[in-house]
């Protein structure tokens, strides 16, 4: 609709300055904006006011001149200058009958943009470490990136899902010694566990697991076959219950990207890190100070420099970092985002630095996560009636259910924290929102049923002329621009307001306006907005991640 609108305006300026009554070098953008107050018209534009210093004219001339030139008999109804140039435009009732077939005729299609043009992009969410059970957070990066990547893939983006794997490192062997002890203690053995090890109960249950299936067989192996045996069997045990739950929840990536594999060398006998730092060394950004090679992250804006090899030739964290990110811009993405948690925010000049040395500069976007924190009734809520540890994300879903979590989880911006009420979440009324907006689809399946007949393809639209009516077709005329807003800001939360609104629209138009009337011809025009309606909420709700029940 907005790229109908604004050809209009395009082509009125155009005829006005083929008649000579505007003198413009080159054409502007014809943008236009949806007003605050519905009374100023459907759609307004700026333009008059834009052209007025390069067309040398008063902009409430030229606004008059462009409205003078504005013919179109199917969309627009009237228009209005307003203030010091504005025009506002008022459309007809058939502009927003087309919407609604277009709605219904598209189905899951509808609202399709083409902001991504079928680039490649890939997005890194979740992320975490196979040394214990998903958090909260963790939680709510999963729910923002799955919204993210079903939205850009709405907008036209050609999109990769990427889980990276903490796999290397130090709290891998802290993590299997701690096992090791867990287990040596199930067996009889006097065991501590390790310093900076990990004391939570499911390491206990990774122990038992490990025993109920081998025995104790391992109790008279060394300490080093046994960290050994067990950093890989507990690795796979905690990657497999992450790949489970997320998948339990509608949550799928395209690659589970590990962290070892960066540290592993090429039939030329060099490691992903190594060729990355070969790299940075050949453009200039590598110095040695202090028996440590440094990377010259200053020239590009950060605060200071930073160490990539420490002085005992070991890598720092943010190496393997540099490596993973130029191995993906190496497997041909035009741009890469990252969800990150909020202690990242360090992390992020610093990694774009490194991104733009080795020639992907701007092509990088990182979103951080801020926190979730829990309530029950209001009361703040930490630990976990099971374990008496911390709530995990698993014991989270299997209390409130997915639908809600992940609805919930994206309710406000990435950059907001989160207040999350279980005690909301788990209401069957219109104080939860995931419950209402689900609702308003259940209410339609519903209305379609006891219709007990099929949706007319050839239903008179014409007919649907209510202010109510009208005002839920223009609801949902805006689910492209707000597919478009997500898509490029990156902002999936906007489409819970806007299923939010439309819901409301729904059930407005259904208080106003009785469906099943004895005029059939009215009845099926209405049941055809009903379906077309039920369409885009299903349609929206998908892209948040989220079921649309028929039955409630």
């Amino acid at each position: 609709m907005r790229a109908g609108i604004e050809k209009i305006i395009a082509s009125a300026i155009q005829a006005a300055i083929e008649c000579g009554e505007l003198s413009l070098e080159e054409m502007p953008d014809p943008s236009v904006e949806r007003p605050k107050d519905i009374e100023h018209g459907d759609w307004a534009s700026s333009v008059a006011m834009k052209l007025a210093k390069p067309a040398r004219m008063n902009p409430r001339k030229i606004a008059e001149i462009i409205c003078s030139h504005i013919s179109d008999g199917e969309m627009i109804e009237s228009t209005e200058i307003a203030g010091p140039g504005f025009i506002n435009f008022k459309l007809k009732s058939s502009a927003f009958q087309e919407v609604i077939r277009k709605a219904r005729v598209e189905g899951a299609d509808f609202g399709r943009v083409d902001v991504g043009e079928h680039k490649r992009i890939q997005v890194e969410f979740v992320s975490a470490n196979p040394t214990g059970p998903m958090h909260v957070g963790h939680g709510r990066w999963a729910a923002l990136g799955n919204s993210l990547c079903n939205i850009l893939d709405h907008a036209g983006w050609d999109v990769s899902r990427e889980f990276y794997i903490n796999d290397a490192g130090s709290q891998m062997d802290n993590f299997a010694n701690s096992v090791d002890a867990r287990y040596q203690q199930l067996c009889g053995i006097d065991a501590e566990l390790p310093e900076n090890g990990y004391g939570g109960s499911y390491v206990t249950a990774i122990a038992q697991r490990i025993l109920d299936a081998e025995g104790d067989k391992w109790a008279s192996a060394s300490s080093e076959e046994r960290s050994a045996a067990f950093k890989e069997i507990a690795y796979k045990m905690m990657l497999d219950n992450m790949r489970e739950l997320l998948a339990s929840i509608g949550v799928q990536f395209d690659v589970w990207f590990s962290e070892r594999s960066l540290y592993a060398k090429d039939d030329g006998g060099k490691s992903a890190i190594e060729k990355t730092l070969e790299e940075l060394d050949a453009g200039g950004y590598l110095y040695a100070k202090d028996d440590a090679t440094w990377f010259r992250s200053t020239d590009f804006g950060d605060d200071k420099d930073r160490v990539l090899v420490k002085q005992d030739g070991s890598y720092t964290y943010f190496m393997p970092d540099i490596a993973y990110h130029q191995n993906k811009f190496s497997r041909g993405f035009d741009r890469v985002i990252d969800i990150l948690g909020a202690d990242h925010h360090g992390y992020v000049v610093r990694i774009k630095s490194a991104m733009e040395a080795l020639g992907n500069g701007g092509k990088l976007d990182i979103l951080l996560g801020q926190l979730v924190n829990l309530f029950r009734d209001g009361e703040a809520v930490r630990m976990s009636k099971r374990s008496g540890e911390m709530i995990t994300f698993e014991e989270l879903i299997e209390e409130v259910g997915a639908d809600a979590t992940k609805y919930l989880m994206l309710a406000k911006s990435a950059d907001q924290p989160i207040d999350f009420d279980i005690s909301v979440a788990k209401k069957q009324d219109s104080s939860n929102p995931v419950y209402y907006v689900q609702y308003a689809h259940a209410r339609i399946c519903s209305i379609l049923r006891r219709a007990g007949r099929e949706v007319r393809e050839d239903a008179d639209l014409s007919l649907l002329v209510e202010p109510s009516e009208i005002g839920l077709a223009r609801k949902i005329s805006e689910f492209s621009e707000v597919v478009e807003s997500c898509a490029k800001d990156f902002a999936p939360y906007r489409m819970t307001h806007y299923i939010e609104a439309l819901a409301a629209s729904f059930h407005q138009f259904y208080t106003n306006c009785q469906v099943l009337v004895d005029d059939a011809r009215l009845a099926d025009a209405r049941l055809y907005l009903c379906d077309a309606t039920r369409n885009v909420i299903a349609t929206a709700l998908g892209l948040v991640g989220v079921t649309a029940p028929e039955r409630m």
